[in-house]
C-alpha cells in the first residue's frame, strides 16, 4: 500500500513539472500580466512626445531635489522690486518701525501667528537680496520652495513627485513645474472658499 502511494505521489510530482516546463504558448500568450509588461516593453524607446513647444519664452532653472530633476521658473527678474538692496542700505536691526509702514504697507502677513512668524523668520534681515533657513543658511529667491519645505514637508514631497502642485505645459518631458509661490501668497498662503468657474446645469436641474 505505502508503495503504490508513493509511486501515486512521484506521477503526480511528475505531471506538475511537466505542466509548468513544457508550457507552450503562441505568440503574443503569456503566463501572467508581468511576463506580458515584460516582453512587450522590450523594444520600447521612450516617448517622442514633448511639452517643450508649449513652454513658449518661460525662463526657467534647472533643479535637483533628491532623486527628481526638472525646471521651475525662474523668478528674481519678475520681482518688481528685486534687488532689494538697491533700497535697503542697511540691515533691518537699524530700521525703524516707520520704514516698514512706507515701504511695505501693503503686505499683511497672513501666514502663521506673530509668536511663530514674522518678516525674518525667511528674509535675511543682513542680508535682504536672500532669504534664509531656519539655522541661517542663505537661500535664493530662485529656490524659494527650499524655504517652504522646512515647515511643509509632506506637501514638498508631494510637489517633488508631481503629485502637489501644477505642471506647465503638460505632462511630456521636459518637465517644468511651478513652486510654491507661483500659486500661493507667501504671505498668506490660504486659498480662500471660492464659486466654481463654470456653470454646472447638471447640479441646477437638481435643485428645481
Amino acid at each position: 500500500m505505502n508503495t503504490y502511494r508513493a509511486t501515486y505521489l512521484i506521477g503526480v510530482c511528475l505531471l506538475l513539472i511537466g505542466m509548468f516546463t513544457s508550457c507552450k504558448h503562441d505568440e503574443h500568450e503569456y503566463h501572467s500580466i508581468t511576463d506580458k509588461i515584460k516582453a512587450e516593453s522590450e523594444n520600447y524607446k521612450g516617448t517622442t512626445l514633448s511639452s517643450e513647444a508649449h513652454i513658449g519664452d518661460l525662463k526657467t532653472i534647472e533643479i535637483t531635489e533628491g532623486d527628481e530633476t526638472f525646471f521651475i521658473p525662474e523668478r528674481e527678474s519678475h520681482i518688481k522690486s528685486f534687488k532689494c538692496t538697491e533700497c535697503h542700505t542697511k540691515p533691518v536691526s537699524e530700521m525703524s518701525s516707520d520704514d516698514f509702514k512706507k515701504a511695505h504697507w501693503n503686505i499683511k502677513l497672513d501666514h502663521a501667528n506673530s509668536k511663530t512668524m514674522n518678516c525674518v523668520t525667511c528674509h535675511n534681515g543682513n542680508d535682504m537680496d536672500h532669504l534664509k533657513s531656519l539655522t541661517g543658511e542663505q537661500i535664493r529667491f530662485n529656490k524659494s520652495h527650499q524655504m517652504c519645505a522646512q515647515c511643509h514637508s509632506r506637501q514638498f514631497e508631494d510637489w517633488k513627485g508631481g503629485a502637489h502642485g501644477k505642471r506647465i505645459a503638460g505632462w511630456a518631458p521636459p518637465r517644468v513645474s511651478n513652486t510654491c509661490v507661483n500659486c500661493h501668497d507667501p504671505h498668506a498662503p490660504h486659498f480662500e472658499s471660492r464659486w466654481p468657474a463654470r456653470y454646472n446645469p447638471i447640479k441646477e436641474k437638481q435643485r428645481e
